[in-house]
């Protein structure tokens, strides 16, 4: 769980240079996200993310990106809702959600529940919506998690299956080979050498 002093700059830590409109932007979210650590976590990781995109240099984010599983962009996000489909905070509920408990199991009826509909109505609006099955773009979370994992932490592939949701490193092998075409091992060693 997370901790209000864990929201709080280190006292000396320079801020990067930025515009003052940008920089009160992000005072704001961090005092939004400080008021939402205990009532609204899922506020505190909007916030959270907005600043992180902030901070990236457009450069290091299209880097970052490029290396990455391709995201499977929410059909529903370009315009109007798609007949059949989840309506905006329907999806909006449902990726919070998936991406909440990428760590541990997420059946299909627990996203149903957070929409309010039956899990076959919600299976069919899902895709509809996003443009493929629940259970593959959870898979493709799950890789892209382990993707981050790997280019940003030293922990072994067995922890980083593990941190994904996955039961062990041949699970993470096997929708990784399955998905990006190498092992996890190879990838990363490609990723850290070049």
């Amino acid at each position: 769980m997370l901790h209000q002093h864990a929201l709080r700059a280190a006292p000396g830590m320079p801020l990067p240079s930025m515009p003052g409109r940008e920089l009160r932007t992000v005072r704001e979210l961090l005092a939004s996200a400080r008021a939402s650590v205990e009532s609204d976590p899922d506020r505190v990781i909007v916030c959270l993310d907005r600043i992180a995109g902030m901070l990236q240099t457009p450069d290091e984010e299209a880097t970052f990106e490029s290396l990455l599983l391709p995201q499977a962009h929410p059909l529903q996000l370009a315009g109007a809702p798609r007949k059949g489909g989840l309506a905006p905070w329907q999806l909006r509920r449902a990726l919070t959600f998936v991406h909440e408990h990428l760590s541990g199991p997420v059946p299909v009826e627990a996203l149903a529940g957070v929409t309010r509909l039956s899990s076959g109505h919600f299976r069919r609006a899902f895709k509809v919506s996003v443009g493929e099955t629940p259970h593959n773009f959870l898979t493709r979370q799950r890789v892209r998690h382990a993707q981050r994992l790997m280019l940003t932490t030293d922990d072994t592939l067995s922890q980083i299956a593990c941190a994904c949701g996955l039961t062990d490193q041949a699970h993470l092998t096997r929708l990784f080979r399955k998905l990006i075409g190498e092992t996890p091992l190879a990838w990363r060693r490609a990723c850290r050498s070049g």
